[in-house]
């Protein structure tokens, strides 16, 4: 999903020439129905959906991790963080102070932490 995600992101971009506004960091409600609805309130004013969601993605938070990946089934958002300065990289660390990654090179990274790592210093996403 996180893949998907970042397909995306980077789809939005290439239409419209910016990225989604995310200010959350997280794929929450705001940021699903802005990613994945018709509706053209907002950003996305053509109303195209860049991505189609399966219900096991998704909760009354936004776009979730599939229930199993966490402990006792529970779900959590994925990360996202945008690289809107041009910099060339992105730094997960700024939105999940645990995480050990810094500096990834891409325009787009979206991920979660990985439930077997109990200190939240690993990710499991769209770069390692």
């Amino acid at each position: 999903m996180a893949e998907s995600i970042k397909t995306a992101v980077n789809a939005f971009y290439a239409e419209y020439s910016a990225y989604p506004s995310n200010a959350s960091g997280k794929t929450d409600l705001v940021f699903l129905n802005l990613i994945s609805t018709t509706n053209t309130n907002g950003q996305n004013y053509r109303g195209i959906a860049f991505l189609e969601v399966p219900p096991k993605f998704t909760n009354a938070s936004g776009i979730v991790t599939p229930s199993g990946f966490c402990k006792n089934k529970a779900q959590s958002n994925f990360f996202v963080l945008i690289d809107t300065g041009g910099l060339g990289y992105v730094n997960p660390k700024s939105v999940s102070g645990t995480l050990a990654n810094s500096n990834v090179a891409s325009s787009v990274a979206v991920w979660a932490l990985d439930p077997t790592d109990s200190a939240g210093k690993k990710a499991v996403g769209t770069f390692k």
